[in-house]
């Protein structure tokens, strides 16, 4: 294999700190309604669409950052809608951040109880007129 051949594209698991696992796996569980794969002591594991998600403490102070998690869906405002029917809080309704001549990007925030940015986005073709 050569420099060249080397082309990461493929995501097999994502790690986000938590300060309270039990919180963390509530959240992404019940509230974003994420299935829960498996535990060990400490960690959580959930499935993204065969991303694995990996809830468990930073593992030294390299690992402590916070971060964004985007979660692509068909249609925004339903999705918002029924997150927020089981208690999840969106930091204002989705709002249009990109446009192409087909397309318009849609998204909105919300927070995991550590701080980390949750993401929803939905491309949705523009009408021709």
């Amino acid at each position: 294999m050569t420099d060249a051949d080397v082309r990461l594209h493929t995501i097999g698991q994502i790690h986000v700190a938590v300060t309270d696992l039990d919180r963390a796996v509530a959240f992404y569980r019940d509230g974003l309604g994420i299935p829960y794969l498996f535990g060990y002591p400490g960690m959580a594991f959930l499935d993204c669409d065969g991303v694995r998600l990996y809830r468990g403490p930073a593992e030294s102070d390299q690992f402590s950052g916070r971060a964004t998690l985007y979660f692509t869906v068909p249609d925004i405002d339903a999705a918002v809608a029924s997150l927020e029917s089981r208690g999840v809080v969106f930091r204002g309704p989705p709002e249009v951040v990109h446009r192409t001549e087909s397309h318009a990007l849609w998204m909105a925030f919300t927070q995991d109880p550590d701080g980390n940015n949750i993401g929803l986005m939905a491309e949705v073709p523009i009408a021709a007129s």
